[in-house]
C-alpha cells in the first residue's frame, strides 16, 4: 500500500494487468453481482434527472422493477445502488442485438442524450473504492468472470490503473492520477 494524499492504494493496481474482454465476457459483470452497483449521492440525483432519457434503453421488465422499487435503493447504512432484477441483473443492464450485455445508462451517455456515463463504481472496476473516516481505500478486485481481461491485459502489457485511467481522473482529479503515474514509474525503475 501506499498513500496519495488521503487514499490509501493497493501495489496491486499497479502490479496486475487488466483490459476489459467485452467480446468473451459478453457484460457478466452486470448480471453476476449480488448487489447492484453503489452509487454516490450526486448519481442518484443524476439518475432521477435523466430517467426519462435512459428508460428507452430498458427491458419493459426492468422498467416494470424501478417503478416498484425505485430508480435506486437506500441501504441501511444510507447509501445508494441500483435495484436488481428477479435473475439477480442490474435493473439498469441494456441487451445489445449481438447478446452483449451494457449499460443502459452509458448508451445514453454514449448517444450524448445525457452527460453521466455509468456509475463511477462501474467505471472503476476492477478497482474497487472504499471511504472510511480518515482515509480512502483504492483496491483491486479480482472476480474470476473477468479472467479474460486479465489475459488480455497481460497480453497488451496494460496496468489496471492505466485501464481505468478516465474513471480515476474523474474520481480523485488529475493530479492525483499523476502522482499515481509517478508512483508506478519509480516502481518500474526498480
Amino acid at each position: 500500500m501506499f498513500r496519495i494524499g488521503k487514499s490509501l492504494v493497493s501495489e496491486e493496481i499497479l502490479e496486475n494487468n487488466f483490459h476489459c474482454n467485452i467480446s468473451k465476457c459478453k457484460g457478466a459483470c452486470c448480471v453476476e453481482g449480488i448487489a447492484g452497483a453503489p452509487l454516490e449521492n450526486h448519481e442518484a440525483k443524476l439518475l432521477d434527472k435523466n430517467f426519462h432519457k435512459i428508460s428507452k434503453y430498458l427491458l419493459p421488465r426492468a422498467i416494470k422493477i424501478i417503478k416498484s422499487k425505485g430508480k435506486y435503493i437506500t441501504l441501511k447504512s444510507g447509501k445508494f445502488e441500483t435495484p436488481l432484477g428477479a435473475s439477480k441483473a442490474c435493473v439498469y443492464v441494456h441487451f445489445e442485438s449481438n447478446g452483449t450485455l451494457s449499460c443502459a445508462i452509458e448508451k445514453a451517455y454514449n448517444k450524448k442524450e445525457i452527460n453521466f456515463n455509468k456509475p463511477i463504481s462501474c467505471h472503476l472496476y476492477p478497482i474497487r473504492v472504499k471511504e472510511y473516516s480518515d482515509f480512502t481505500a483504492v483496491n483491486y478486485h479480482k472476480w474470476d468472470i473477468c479472467s479474460d481481461a486479465c489475459s488480455l491485459g497481460n497480453e497488451l502489457k496494460k496496468p489496471v490503473f492505466e485501464f481505468v485511467k478516465d474513471a480515476l481522473i474523474k474520481k480523485f482529479g488529475k493530479q492525483w492520477f499523476l502522482e499515481l503515474e509517478k508512483i508506478a514509474k519509480n516502481k518500474r525503475k526498480k
